[in-house]
């Protein structure tokens, strides 16, 4: 369908490109940008060459496409065969013409309006040239024809799955979703998937589905059972069992190696995730890489990142793989990035680390019922690539603070230790929360082993709630209900914390009617997970007390307990960031960084602060780097293409020395990784514009950019 409702700007005719034969024939496929993240090594790289570091500055908007609605697209689209496929705000799959942005088809759920953040499709090809887009909205994964955008009816149930098959019944009404794309080994579908993070999380199994028929064909359990490999491991010989605990998924996506058949798996922590006193031991298998046979499932090896994690350091990217050398020699590697900040590499086919891992001692958690992990894993190279809180002085608090006496007051009073526990007293996370590395993932050049990775440097303040130590009130089902679900994010106050993108919930009645509420609270939106497991009456209470209305909300009293049952004595107390008084971080600058690691050697080529902070005056300013989600494309011929800051602009650097050779003010934010591809013999690079993370404002826009015909312009 090509609908009018939809306003194309295509000025196409604007520019006029010439086929680069060198990048054509160098590796055939690569015109495309084929899968996530530009291909199944999740490097983000390309050979085309036609733009170049000489005139990257004489690109300009070659079309636009307007989306239905506004709002943040995380979305990396896939390019194939002429068509861009991308999902949009409201996560509805698409696709467009690649030359012009003409819109060919959109699909719409008809069963359910999705509100979660998305970042992009499956392509697949089937033997006889059939094409299918997979892609999971909520708890379903899709099989669309890709030339017409309808559902496949021989793929599960009217052409979709439920991505709770396959999971233990306990976990058939918990939360669970996709927001990343899965991975394609020859017919096999391998999905990340997203659960929530409280006691009641769904397991993080990971699972390969038939992409023709939408059937289970390997299963493997992050939360081990007994007689699988791991299970000794665990203190909690329960755990298993999904009651109470969860999570261990794969959320961030991953990556495969082809020829080996090997699928490299990231994991992140159980939940709950911040209190472990139902799950001592290292929990094996949670906040680690794993190694799968891509075929079977079959664990050939992993490493752990953090052991028994209580800090939500969930491995928050795909890794890259890579080659690197040593004495001379090329070695097949994998690199994964961490939000602390680290980078780990490992060969590929042995998981033997290529640089030495030390376990280190941490600080020891002082919580009844908390029995922490006394050491952890550091690699000796390459040193970190954002700052670490142990490393902070009284001369680190922000010099643009309107009120930094006060904040180095608190400053003072936290705990800044490496891998410090929580505690009831505050801890100063940095990396925080989100990291270091997020999920926009590290570019790479492959053949080259060199990663290029942007990272933030914003400090959280990681805080306990003991409910056994004070006398707990007597409080409404409702109140408790925001207590167990909403307050961590939105504070008891109903505030909610803006600058950290947690929006203020006072007489939300006004915005939602209760139907709306329900449909939001089931399924989540954006970072908000989905409470599926909640009853009519419970959602009903809590409807009531978040609107301030009178009801059933006020008949019962209870006493204050986030999870009967669980003995999960300690509450997160919420995702506070470290701010000064105009809401800027409250370390000095920089607060968002690009830096090249040659992972042959394990030192940096070159860092620099990444971003503009328009909130700072920037004529007595130093470069101060922002806040960035999403990714760079790397090229062959020397670009680096990101997006990411919260200051709006897409950039191009100079890759070998970080130098900037182009900018464009976008409008809006594109917390997106773009991609590039060529059709018709002209190169484009692509980027998503939602904005509003961040406290941006929002957008609806897809930019393609492409270079104007240079013997008209002279």
């Amino acid at each position: 369908m090509k609908s009018t409702f939809y306003v194309i700007l295509c000025l196409a005719g604007l520019h006029s490109c010439q086929p680069n034969p060198t990048s054509m024939e160098e590796k055939g496929n690569t015109l495309a940008w084929e899968s996530y993240l530009g291909g199944a090594d999740r490097n983000h790289y390309t050979t085309l060459a036609e733009i170049t570091p000489d005139n990257v500055e004489e690109l300009r908007v070659a079309w636009r496409y307007y989306a239905p609605d506004s709002g943040q697209m995380q979305m990396n689209p896939v390019i194939q065969n002429g068509k861009l496929f991308g999902v949009d705000a409201r996560v509805s799959p698409f696709a467009l013409d690649a030359a012009t942005g003409e819109e060919i088809w959109r699909f719409e759920d008809t069963t359910q309006t999705w509100h979660s953040t998305h970042r992009g499709i499956t392509y697949w090809t089937g033997e006889d040239g059939a094409e299918r887009v997979l892609v999971a909205l909520g708890p379903y994964l899709y099989a669309l024809d890709a030339q017409t955008g309808r559902p496949v009816d021989a793929f599960g149930k009217n052409g979709r799955i439920d991505l709770h098959n396959g999971l233990p019944a306990v976990a058939r009404n918990k939360f669970i979703a996709s927001t990343t794309p899965g991975t394609l080994y020859r017919n096999l579908i391998i999905m990340p998937v997203r659960v929530g993070e409280g006691a009641d999380a769904a397991p993080g199994d990971i699972r390969a589905f038939d992409v023709r028929t939408g059937e289970i064909q390997w299963t493997f359990h992050t939360l081990p059972y007994p007689g699988e490999a791991g299970y000794e491991a665990w203190d909690n010989k329960e755990a298993y069992l999904n009651n109470g605990i969860g999570g261990a998924n794969s959320w961030a996506g991953m990556a495969l190696d082809q020829a080996r058949g090997i699928v490299y798996v990231p994991t992140g922590s159980v939940s709950p995730d911040f209190f472990g006193g139902d799950r001592p031991g290292d929990n094996r298998y949670a906040n680690s890489l794993l190694a799968l046979s891509a075929e079977t499932g079959k664990l050939l090896w992993y490493f752990q990142f953090t052991h028994h994690d209580i800090w939500d350091r969930d491995l928050p990217a795909p890794p890259n793989l890579i080659t690197v050398k040593r004495d001379g020699k090329p070695i097949p590697a994998v690199a994964q990035i961490t939000k602390q900040g680290d980078i780990f590499l490992f060969d590929r086919v042995t998981g033997v680390p290529l640089f030495e891992v030390e376990e280190q001692p941490v600080p020891v958690s002082e919580l009844s019922g908390e029995v922490s992990w006394p050491t952890q894993p550091r690699p000796v190279k390459p040193r970190p690539f954002a700052r670490q809180a142990y490393e902070l002085t009284e001369n680190d608090i922000s010099p643009y603070a309107p009120d930094r006496d006060s904040l180095l007051r608190f400053f003072k009073t936290t705990d800044r230790r490496w891998y410090a526990p929580g505690n009831t007293s505050p801890v100063l996370l940095l990396p925080g929360y989100d990291g270091g590395a997020e999920w926009g993932g590290a570019g790479a050049d492959p053949e080259n082993g060199i990663l290029y990775i942007n990272s933030n440097e914003m400090a959280w303040i990681h805080q306990l709630k003991d409910l056994a130590s004070e006398d707990r009130p007597l409080i409404s089902s409702g109140a408790k209900l925001y207590q167990m679900y909403c307050a961590a994010c939105h504070l008891n106050s109903l505030e909610g914390i803006p600058e950290s993108g947690y929006p203020e919930l006072k007489d939300v009645s006004r915005g939602f009617t209760l139907n709306a509420f329900r449909e939001l609270l089931t399924a989540g939106k954006g970072m908000m997970p989905g409470y599926p497991q909640l009853k009519d009456k419970e959602i009903t209470d809590l409807y009531a007390f978040i609107g301030g209305q009178s009801g059933g909300d006020k008949k019962e009293v209870i006493r204050e307990d986030p999870a009967p049952g669980t003995g999960q004595r300690y509450r997160h107390m919420g995702y506070r960031k470290f701010l000064d008084a105009n809401g800027l971080p409250a370390i000095s600058p920089p607060w968002g960084t690009l830096s090249a690691v040659d992972m042959n050697t394990g030192e940096y080529l070159w860092r620099i602060p990444f971003g503009e902070e328009d909130r700072v005056d920037m004529a007595v300013a130093q470069p101060t780097g922002t806040e960035n989600y999403g990714g760079p494309v790397i090229t062959a011929n020397g670009l680096l293409i990101i997006a990411a800051s919260r200051d709006g602009y897409f950039r191009i650097f100079n890759r070998h020395n970080g130098t900037l050779l182009w900018k464009y003010k976008l409008p809006a934010p594109a917390f997106a990784t773009p991609a590039t591809y060529v059709v018709n013999g002209c190169q484009y690079i692509v980027v998503a514009c939602g904005g509003e993370k961040l406290g941006t404002p929002s957008g609806n826009q897809i930019l393609a950019f492409a270079l104007p015909d240079v013997a008209k312009s002279q």
